[in-house]
Formats: structure tokens, C-alpha cells, sequence
């Protein structure tokens, strides 16, 4: 969710609202807010993907309002909800909170790739999804490939 509102917004969650159509939006009425760090499972709709899993990243303020924890917070919290749904078999992410939330994406990416890793064996495929050949680069980087 691109924030507490989880209502769409722009980047991702944007896109993945337009692709899902408006029942997506009807469902997601349905809650009041999604605190930061928190994950929501709602039906995929119109995606190739039966579930979305929506979660708020934290805005990036120089690391010391407690970022790093809300952002491995939402992580954890999107594979605690695909673990719940135990018909879950593979898991994709974006890069959380690197987009105008301004977390820097190489400190994203360490976050990111460690809760993955804590994850190993949950899954069939844990799939990070990158915007860009930079950002690739970057998670290629973290996983040592």
C-alpha cells in the first residue's frame, strides 16, 4: 500500500490497483487503515496472482525514527499473512519504501534480503522485483550472485 490510507496510490501500488480493478479498491474499503509495518491479504482480482498482500513501508527520515525496524516489521508481517494462506506457494516483493518514501535502496536491500533469507524453505520461490537494471544490481549484490 503506498500508505496508511490503503486506498491506492501512485508507483507500485498504483499500478497494481489499476491491474486488479475496482473490486480491489471495494475490498480494501473494507479496512480503516493499514499501520506501517502491518500486512493486509486481500483476493488478487484481475492479476495473474490470486492474493496481494499489502503493507506500508516507513518514510525514510534519516534512519533514526526507527525505519529499520518498521521496514524488516513490514517484511515479517507479508510472510506472516502468505503463511497464514497456506496455499501460498511462491511470493514476490517490490523494493518497500525505496520509491518517493526516499529509503535508501542499498540499506532497503540488506533489510529486505535478510528477512527473505530468514524465510529460505517456506516457499517455492521468494521473487524480488526490481524497477530497474540498477536495482537488480543492487539485490544481486546483497544475495552475492
Amino acid at each position: 500500500a503506498a500508505n496508511e490510507a490503503f486506498r491506492g496510490g501512485g508507483g507500485v501500488d498504483g499500478a497494481i490497483h489499476a491491474a486488479a480493478g475496482p473490486e480491489l479498491l471495494e475490498e480494501c474499503r473494507r479496512h480503516e487503515r493499514l499501520p506501517t509495518g502491518e500486512a493486509i491479504l486481500t483476493k488478487g482480482y484481475r492479476l495473474p496472482a490470486r492474493f496481494i498482500i499489502h503493507t506500508v513501508g516507513p518514510i525514510w527520515s534519516g534512519g533514526s525514527e526507527g525505519e529499520p525496524e518498521l521496514l524488516r516489521r513490514a517484511y515479517q508481517s507479508v510472510f506472516a499473512a502468505a503463511l497464514a494462506e497456506r496455499s501460498i506457494r511462491t511470493i514476490a516483493f517490490p523494493s518497500i519504501s525505496t520509491g518517493v518514501y526516499g529509503y535508501p535502496k542499498h540499506v532497503a536491500a540488506a533489510i529486505a534480503v535478510a528477512v527473505m533469507r530468514a524465510h529460505q524453505g517456506q516457499f517455492e520461490q521468494v521473487i524480488a522485483c526490481a524497477f530497474s537494471e540498477q536495482d537488480a544490481a543492487i539485490y544481486r549484490k546483497e544475495l552475492g550472485a
